[in-house]
Formats: C-alpha cells, sequence, structure tokens
C-alpha cells in the first residue's frame, strides 16, 4: 500500500487517509464497551476480595474467636455460605479465559546472496522483457519512494534470467522460509516438536496440496492428534487473524503449546504485465516470515516474553468497494497479479476508524474514555458542531509496530494517530531493511524494538495490521520482563547501523 506521485506516471493523491477521527460510528464504541462488560465480574472481584483480605489482616486473636463462636452456632448459615462461595468459585474458575503466553518467536533472515538492490532490480525487469518502457518508469517512481533499501531480498527464482516461477521454486521458498523460522524457534525455546498441540499456518497467495500446515507436520513429524489450520487468501493481516485462532483454540485445548507461521510467496505472484495498479507489488513485497509460539501452560509465565492481552479484528468485506480494493486478477493480456484501487488508502482508513473506535475503551485509560465518549454523545445528539475529542494512544501504548505495507500507511497513521517519529520507527525500518514481509512485517517490527533494548517489563505492545478483504485487525500485548532479543535475531548483525534516515 504506497502512494507514488510525480513525473508523468502518477497514482491519484486520494489514497492519503481520511481524517477518521473527525468522524467516529458510536456502534463500534457500543462494541468496546461490550468486551469491556464481558470481564465485568472480573473487575468487581477483584476489588472484593481485596476489600476482604485488608479487614482479614486486621482482625486479632479475640476477632477470630468470636467469629468461630458465631459460625459454630449458626450451623446452616456456614452450609449455605459454603455452597455459595463453592459454586461461584467453580463457576468463576471454569468461565475465565485462559491466559495466553508468547513464550518466544522467531523471524527468518534469507542469505546474503538474495538481496537485490535497485539498479539490479530495474535492470533485470528491463532485461526480462516483460515490461513497457512506461511500466519501468513507474517502478522506478515507486522504489525510489517507496521508503524500501538495499538489501531486501527477492526469492531466488527472481534471480534467474527469464524468472523462474515454478511450483517447485515455489514450495522450495516456502520451506527456506517456513523451517528457516521454525528451526530458530526450537533452537531458542527448546521445546520439542511432538510437543506441539497447535499449529496454524497463514499465506494469502500459495496454497499449494498438500498444505503448507501438512509441510510443517511432515518435516518435523508431528504428533498424529495435532490441530492444525491452513489460512489462505487474508492478506497481510492474518497473522493476527492467525493469533486470534490459536488464542481461542489455546482457551479450548489445556495445557499446551500452539506454534503461528505467518509468511508470504512471492515466486508464483510476480507480476510480468504492465497494469500499473498491478506493478506496486513487485516493489514492495519482499522475502520473510516468522514463526510464534504461545502457551497456555501457568508454568510458562516466568519464561514468556509476552501475555496476550486483546484481540480485536475489523472486517469490511460487506462493502463491495472494500472487497475489491486488494484483489486477484488477470489483466488483459491474461497474465496474473494482485491489483491495488486508488480507492485503498480511503478503504484503510474506515477500517482503522472502526477498529480503533473498539479497541479505545479496552486499552484507553479512564480519563481518555470519559472525554472521547463525552464528546462522540454530544455530536451524536445535539445539533451543534462538536469537533471530537481525538484520544491519546500513547498513553495506552509504549510501542507500536504498524504494519510495513508502504511508507504512506506509516506517514498517515503517524499523523492520524498523532504519534511521534520514535513511535513509527521500529516499523519505518522494518521497511527499509527488509521491506513489505506481509503478515509477518509487525514480527520484525518487535524484533527490532527487542533489538534496541526498548522493551521494559509491564509495557504495552499495540500490533496493527491491514489486509485484503477488507481488514484491519489489532493485538495488544503485555511485556511480562524486561525483554533482551533471541539469538539469531534478523537484526543482529546490523542493529547498530539503525535508525537511518529514509525518504520523507
Amino acid at each position: 500500500m504506497s502512494t507514488i506521485n510525480g513525473g508523468g506516471v502518477q497514482i491519484r493523491q486520494s489514497r492519503r487517509l481520511p481524517d477518521f477521527l473527525q468522524s467516529v460510528n458510536l456502534k463500534y464504541v457500543k462494541l468496546g464497551y461490550h468486551y469491556l462488560m464481558t470481564h465485568l465480574l472480573t473487575l468487581l472481584l477483584v476489588p472484593l476480595m481485596a476489600v476482604i483480605i485488608i479487614e482479614a489482616s486486621q482482625m486479632n486473636p479475640d476477632d477470630i474467636h468470636q467469629l468461630w463462636l458465631h459460625l459454630k452456632y449458626n450451623l446452616v448459615s456456614v452450609i449455605i455460605c459454603s455452597a455459595v462461595l463453592v459454586f461461584g468459585s467453580t463457576v468463576y474458575i471454569m468461565t475465565r479465559p485462559r491466559s495466553i503466553y508468547l513464550v518466544d518467536f522467531s523471524c527468518y533472515r534469507p542469505p546474503s546472496h538474495l538481496q537485490v538492490k535497485f539498479h539490479q532490480f530495474m535492470e533485470h525487469s528491463r532485461l526480462t522483457g516483460d515490461f513497457d518502457e512506461s511500466s519501468l518508469e513507474f517502478q522506478r517512481k515507486i522504489l525510489e519512494r517507496s521508503g524500501l533499501g538495499e538489501e531486501t531480498y527477492v526469492p531466488d527464482a527472481m534471480h534467474y534470467l527469464p524468472p523462474r516461477p515454478s511450483m517447485a521454486a515455489a514450495r522450495e521458498e516456502a520451506e527456506q522460509v517456513m523451517f528457516g523460522a521454525l528451526d530458530n524457534l526450537f533452537a531458542n525455546t527448546n521445546v520439542k516438536p511432538k510437543d506441539i498441540g497447535i499449529l496454524v499456518v497463514n499465506c494469502s497467495l500459495f496454497n499449494p496440496t498438500p498444505s503448507l500446515s501438512a509441510m510443517i507436520v511432515n518435516k518435523y513429524k508431528l504428533r498424529g492428534n495435532i490441530r492444525s489450520f491452513n489460512l489462505g487468501g487474508m492478506g497481510c493481516s492474518a497473522g493476527v487473524i492467525a493469533i486470534d485462532l490459536a488464542k481461542d483454540m489455546l482457551q479450548v485445548h489445556r495445557n499446551t503449546y500452539a506454534v503461528v507461521v505467518s509468511t508470504e510467496n512471492i515466486t508464483q505472484n510476480w507480476y510480468f504485465g504492465n497494469k500499473k495498479s498491478m506493478l506496486i507489488p513487485n516493489c514492495l513485497f519482499r522475502v520473510g516470515g516468522s514463526a510464534v509460539l504461545l502457551s497456555n501452560k501457568a508454568k510458562d509465565r516466568r519464561l514468556a516474553k509476552y501475555k496476550l492481552v486483546h484481540v480485536v479484528r475489523t472486517h469490511k468485506g460487506a462493502d463491495d468497494n472494500a472487497f475489491k480494493c486488494v484483489y486477484q486478477e488477470q489483466d488483459n493480456a491474461g497474465k496474473t497479479g494482485v491489483s491495488l484501487s486508488k480507492d485503498l488508502m480511503a478503504i484503510a482508513g474506515m477500517a482503522l476508524k472502526a477498529n480503533i473506535t473498539t479497541l479505545g475503551p479496552l486499552v484507553l485509560p479512564i480519563s481518555e474514555q470519559l472525554l472521547f465518549f463525552a464528546t462522540l454523545v454530544a455530536k451524536k445528539f445535539s445539533n451543534a458542531k462538536v469537533k471530537p475529542y481525538i484520544p491519546d494512544f500513547k498513553l495506552a501504548f509504549d510501542h507500536f509496530c504498524i504494519h510495513a505495507g508502504g511508507r504512506a500507511v506509516i506517514d498517515e497513521l503517524e499523523k492520524n494517530l498523532q504519534l511521534l517519529p520514535e513511535h513509527v520507527e521500529a516499523s519505518r525500518m522494518t521497511l527499509h531493511r527488509f521491506g513489505n514481509t506481509s503478515s509477518s512485517s509487525i514480527w520484525y517490527e518487535l524484533a527490532y524494538t527487542e533489538a534496541k533494548g526498548r522493551m521494559r517489563r509491564g509495557n504495552r505492545v499495540w500490533q496493527i495490521a491491514f489486509g485484503s478483504g477488507f481488514k484491519c485487525n489489532s493485538a495488544v500485548w503485555q511485556a511480562l520482563r524486561n525483554v533482551k532479543p533471541s539469538r539469531n535475531s534478523p537484526w543482529e548483525d546490523c542493529i547498530d547501523k539503525y535508525p537511518v534516515q529514509t525518504v520523507t
């Protein structure tokens, strides 16, 4: 998702995000408060238990003796109270959501021979003979303004002349990325593959038979009763969807691990035509993938890096324009690619507005919620032109992992959410170093924050991603300790060079 404008080649500036904070739909606020109310019992019981503990701590031996005498001669009351207490405790224990812990995660770093510099990209595109001069100039302008650096990676098949986008090459790319990330994850956590009870894999554009999840089961000889899922066609936000699915499965299946693998496959999805709206993905998408280990075991809390706090998903697919704004199709010459609509940024703004309006009541301090809700109600029920209060999400989160879909997306979110440059640094540097790695980009960003030594105990992280459909999804994590980068981090050999100055 990017905006390019210059020379004789341009994509209209209507791709900017709308000022979505000036128009908020009340139903999404209600949805957020509905989520909040589902945990009302816990919120009420915690202060009640605190009061009981405080009162009990102030009792002296005489008070305890008098209480015993009172209970001794009121056996019926004791039995009734005990039954109510046991029943209430049982209901609470059985219905309360289990905590989900992120034990560790790993991001794949491709070998250096797969790196592609701008001049190599352009020369290679010219020599294939598939692009006319207008398309080549268009791609050059996109690259210059994209925010990508000179060290991003394309798959091996694209380094040949002519390129070799075969099924075998696509499988090889998928195996290198997924197995590379998983090997590192298992090595860092000392978790045996046989201990994995749930596997979720997401890859939007490459879905072979057997599936990618089956490839992982076969490679690591996972157990026969594993719950495996393969998500396809869900775009760059599918990583958060996969986390949400794993979370739901971990609520049902006790005492187990879940692995979430997020990747995209480029080999068979390179566009060799001249339709401008379908050329942008060639310039932005690069090789990458991640593997995340989740657990619902209480004993893993002391080992885990993060605890999952919230997942909020927004789907605008009921709207025809939103449904088709990122659309895989064939051009007039019969060449397949992914087309990006000129309305993409406006649709992304609508989805983001709905998502953060639902997320707000869950994460914002009560003072921000009251100000926001009061101005919203005033605007809704009065004729006066009341300017909505813009919540300060910097009060709710310490770190932001905004999907590195393109420079324009990061720019507009920084502006609309009133973020500071340091809040979007991880996103900009991930885009510069690795390009748009689709659903795994938010994990490269989290790895960047860890590599910089900025993740402290209690810090909250907001991962937010956009994807075809059209979807906007958020995940909120809380650091359980001062987090250090894991071994073989994707930033291990280059973190000292960042941040760098990127194109503006």
